[in-house]
């Protein structure tokens, strides 16, 4: 059986920080079809991820440039005005994180995010400070779910496996955890969240489903 949980690993993205690339270029593209095209076809998931990897951002908007010079300015907004690809702090997963802290709890997070951007947020959310350590995959050179990146996350902050949960908006990132012996939490809401927290003894009951006990 697992050993009781003492660390709680945070993913950041979509999980305390709102991210949603469709929030600046709303303001770029009148057409909802046509930028739900250019972020299908031209700036993808897959494209951002290699600056997740980290392979630089002058270095992404040329390729994408080259290809679509017609829309060069909308391919550089990705970078130039990624601050406004930030939705914001998702409250009720921040209020988690400040619960897990009074109590105690190991903080650590891991994050597939450029390192170029990722000193934006650690500026605009205070909270990235209650964390023991972030783990960057653009810093490290890899991205979940490639074992390796959780693999340097134990290593490098000593973490018993057995003894950790891993919080991920991503099955496929939460399924990588698991195989290494870490407890997963597919993350979809702030309460399931706190379901799975107290289960696990790491929050207490709230109140108004105890007084239904």
């Amino acid at each position: 059986m697992n050993k009781q949980v003492d660390t709680v690993i945070f993913d950041l993205g979509n999980v305390l920080i709102g991210w949603d690339p469709r929030r600046l270029y709303r303001q770029l593209i009148d057409d909802e079809a046509q930028m739900e095209w250019f972020l299908r076809d031209v700036c993808n998931s897959e494209w951002n991820e290699q600056q997740d990897a980290g392979r630089p951002w002058t270095e992404a908007t040329a390729l994408l440039r080259a290809r679509f010079p017609e829309h060069a300015e909308l391919i550089d907004a990705y970078h130039l005005r990624w601050e406004e690809t930030l939705v914001g702090a998702l409250d009720d997963s921040v209020a988690l994180l400040a619960e897990l802290r009074t109590r105690g709890v190991r903080l650590l997070a891991l994050t597939n995010w450029s390192q170029e951007t990722f000193p934006i947020a650690r500026q605009r959310y205070p909270f990235l400070q209650w964390f023991e350590g972030i783990v960057v995959s653009g810093e490290e050179k890899l991205i979940k779910p490639d074992p390796r990146i959780y693999q340097r996350l134990l290593e490098r902050y000593a973490v018993d496996p057995t003894s950790a949960l891993y919080i991920d908006d991503s099955a496929r990132n939460v399924a990588a955890a698991e195989a290494l012996g870490m407890q997963g939490w597919w993350f979809r809401d702030a309460e399931g969240l706190r379901q799975r927290l107290v289960e696990l003894q790491l929050l207490d009951t709230p109140l108004s489903e105890a007084t239904h006990g």
